[in-house]
């Protein structure tokens, strides 16, 4: 392999110094990352140490393909979709996770081809692109930034289909049921609705009267994201 890779025009000075870069690059994003995103140390770690993983991996699959363009041209795009993904098969990734941990698997596929200006490039200038991106207030005011997810506990006994009508016309401005289940054993209802408040000031206010009348169970006011596992 290392005749191989000779052969190609690299040498293991090449593939020391694409490594350190990779992963400087790495630890480079995800200390920008952690400026905004609220994550955990393992995500910190994976975007840290995934550039220089899939550059590694790159720069062996360029000199096995090196001479068979689709090939090789099939084996990138599969490669970067399925790390892309691999951190969101299990559990569900926010976008902005999505996007730094998919910066990352290409800076490190940029590096493994052997393009290491490019990589440190992009690799410097994007991360400071998102962070400033992140840092405007976009849509701050949008409709979309003010909706969010009311989660009501009632008794089986009650009727939930009109028996909050009157809080919520005091206190919200739309609102709209978008899931029902039953829990405790059946003995209890948990009904989510999609809301926008009147004034969010009053958000403490509304828990209160709803608590009146759903006999003190839980409530919960959440971020409203539109998706199956809004209950």
């Amino acid at each position: 392999m290392f005749d191989s890779i000779y052969s190609n025009g690299l040498s293991v000075l090449n593939v020391i110094i694409m490594s350190i870069t990779s992963l400087f690059l790495g630890l480079y994003i995800a200390f920008i990352a952690s400026l905004k995103l609220k994550s955990r140390k393992e995500f910190f770690i994976t975007v840290a140490m995934f550039p220089v993983i899939v550059s590694v991996m790159f720069l062996f699959l360029n000199v096995v393909i090196k001479n068979d363009t689709t090939t090789a041209i099939t084996t990138v795009a599969t490669v970067m979709v399925g790390m892309g993904l691999l951190r969101f098969r299990s559990v569900q990734g926010r976008a902005d996770e999505m996007l730094i941990l998919f910066l990352s698997v290409t800076i490190g596929a940029v590096c493994g081809l052997g393009y290491i200006a490019y990589a440190i490039i992009f690799g410097l200038l994007l991360p400071l692109i998102i962070l400033l991106l992140m840092s405007l207030n976009i849509l701050k005011n949008s409709k979309m930034q003010k909706e969010k997810l009311l989660k009501i506990t009632i008794p089986e006994s009650l009727e939930y289909n009109s028996m909050f009508d009157e809080t919520f016309n005091k206190y919200l401005k739309e609102v709209e049921m978008v899931g029902v289940k039953t829990t405790g054993m059946g003995t209890m209802f948990k009904i989510s609705y999609r809301i926008i408040m009147i004034d969010s000031k009053m958000e403490k206010s509304l828990i209160d009267d709803l608590r009146i009348k759903n006999g003190n169970l839980e409530i919960s006011v959440l971020p409203y994201v539109e998706d199956d596992k809004t209950l």
